[in-house]
């Protein structure tokens, strides 16, 4: 296989892996893991962001409970917002959110919970009188938990973005000892699926791509 074609195979094989087995990632890999993250662009190479690599049990315990309180509330707002729907729309929704369920509950026995911070000194927001939500300061942080996710398919493992963790920031920050001017913005657990790697589920390129002008 060429090296375009790996590319292309590991980009359309990523999947957001839910279900993680505890099977130990040894430290070589997590590095050469973690080494593709520091690879990814931002602006000015300024590098305003950190991971936190979590293994610790005691660490994860914490981290898990911290997030699955948000995870019910997320849960519960979703459920409400599908009330008075057709049986299959609550059925399939449920379905969704038990996956996550799953994960909330079970976070202490991925093996590596990888937590990103960010240096709010650093982040540089374009778009912020724009009246509508600002995005643009995102660009030099979430580059970094795709080559993770991206690399991780590489070697065979998965893991998924997650942001929830976020709306807990000051409790995060005090439980792993974060300086004050570092904010959360993703959590990624990180570990051997206990499915497989597979197709995405993604809308038509022809939907997704315009060129030149909008076009319906």
């Amino acid at each position: 296989m060429s090296d375009a074609e790996n590319l292309y195979s590991i980009l359309s094989t990523t999947r957001s892996i839910r279900r993680i087995s505890d099977k130990p990632v040894d430290n070589a890999t997590l590095e050469r893991i973690m080494q593709a993250a520091v690879w990814a662009p931002s602006g000015g190479n300024r590098q305003p962001w950190r991971i936190i690599a979590v293994r610790d049990r005691d660490l994860k315990q914490q981290l898990g409970s911290l997030y699955a309180a948000q995870w019910a509330l997320y849960v519960d707002m979703n459920m409400k917002r599908v009330e008075g729907q057709p049986q299959e729309i609550i059925d399939q929704v449920s379905k969704g959110l038990a996956v996550g369920t799953q994960l909330a509950e079970s976070l202490v026995d991925v093996p590596v919970v990888s937590l990103f911070v960010f240096d709010t000194r650093e982040v540089f927001v374009t778009d912020g009188n724009l009246g509508r939500v600002s995005v643009v300061g995102g660009a030099s942080l979430y580059p970094a938990v795709q080559n993770l996710l991206l690399a991780a398919r590489a070697e065979g493992l998965g893991g998924v973005l997650t942001t929830l963790i976020s709306s807990v920031e000051p409790q995060v920050r005090e439980l792993l000892d974060i300086p004050e001017h570092w904010g959360v913005y993703a959590m990624v657990p990180l570990g051997y699926p206990k499915g497989s790697h597979g197709p995405l589920r993604r809308a038509p390129l022809s939907h997704m791509v315009k060129y030149d002008r909008w076009t319906d």
